[in-house]
């Protein structure tokens, strides 16, 4: 059972196998970005098996497959500015920005930051 203020556990949901270990600490630390940006969080992609085609073409499973990571959508550069900032402060160790999503995770290694 997930306790979450913003978030349905079935937003996580892997879109290709349906399954759903998501990380109540990571919805946790969402929730508390949510606050934080003061508009709603989209969630593209959640948890991912390690079967889902995006995790089968990588060398290794990435952190969406570890229940720590999630897309969020972003309409603008406006939003996308936001998210980073409130993303990094509230100390997500990985932050991947794209045109129409930005990726967060709770990774244990060094920081990182990426565009896609």
């Amino acid at each position: 059972m997930m306790n979450s203020k913003h978030f349905k556990k079935e937003e996580f949901t892997c879109k290709h196998s349906n399954d759903n270990f998501i990380n109540e600490k990571f919805v946790s630390r969402l929730d508390a970005l949510r606050d934080a940006c003061g508009f709603p969080l989209v969630i593209v992609s959640g948890y991912r098996s390690a079967k889902h085609p995006i995790e089968v073409a990588k060398k290794t499973p990435g952190t969406h497959t570890r229940g720590i990571a999630a897309d969020i959508r972003v309409r603008n550069g406006v939003e996308r500015m936001k998210l980073v900032s409130e993303a990094t402060r509230l100390g997500f160790t990985g932050i991947g920005v794209a045109k129409s999503f930005v990726h967060v995770d709770i990774r244990d290694d060094t920081p990182v930051m990426w565009l896609y």
